[in-house]
């Protein structure tokens, strides 16, 4: 596929969620020239460690989806309470209509049907509802998923892989989690690579495809 003058929505469940699951996928995206729109609908503040500021999270979205080079307008940060999005599902889908209306993407990026985490499940459901009419790749975050069905590989490059563990790197708040371990981030793209026969690869449930 090339994602030449493609619309494209990462939804994240949480801060950093889409860089986890796409990262590379989103660098490579606008380095083929995709315009790329990051929604987060929670900072999770309640989740934030001690001796951070609250909206920490919020500040450090900022920052790493500018190190993916997704543009300050293109980001929409949202701060519904972390692991109650299922509470507040109906208005997460009438936000969540307003911007496929606004911004009619070819591709949406939201987690796996597998993802068994409350708020990711939430999200992924009423994503599926509000962008029905555009193809949809449901990502990875295997701590979360007790299964998982890689129906689509998209090759990535080392320097694309590199703009996601940079992206990653700005989450302070986050140091020390396994998931966000370079060398984790390293060795998954190389078994997803391995099986396509590439180098590096990151991997997508496909949820629905147009063509």
């Amino acid at each position: 596929m090339n994602f030449k003058n493609k619309k494209v929505i990462i939804l994240a469940p949480h801060t950093d969620d889409g860089e986890l699951g796409c990262g590379a996928t989103i660098a490579k995206m606008l380095e083929e020239g995709a315009e790329v729109f990051y929604v987060a609908l929670s900072t999770a503040e309640a989740s934030v460690p001690e001796g951070f500021p609250k909206n920490r999270l919020e500040l450090e979205v900022k920052k790493a989806t500018a190190a993916l080079g997704i543009k300050e307008e293109n980001l929409f940060v949202f701060k519904h309470q972390v692991r109650k999005l299922n509470y507040v599902r109906q208005e997460i889908l009438e936000t969540l209509v307003k911007i496929k209306k606004d911004i009619n993407p070819d591709i949406v990026f939201l987690p796996s049907s597998k993802d068994i985490h409350q708020d990711h499940i939430t999200v992924t459901q009423e994503g599926i509802r509000a962008f029905k009419y555009s193809t949809i790749l449901g990502y990875e975050l295997i701590w979360n998923n007790l299964s998982f069905e890689t129906d689509c590989f998209i090759a990535i490059e080392e320097h694309h892989l590199d703009s996601k563990i940079a992206a990653l790197e700005c989450y302070e708040t986050q140091k020390g989690k396994a998931y966000t371990n370079p060398e984790f981030i390293r060795s998954l793209a190389k078994v997803r690579g391995t099986q396509i026969g590439k180098p590096l690869s990151e991997a997508f449930e496909v949820i629905r495809w147009i063509i």
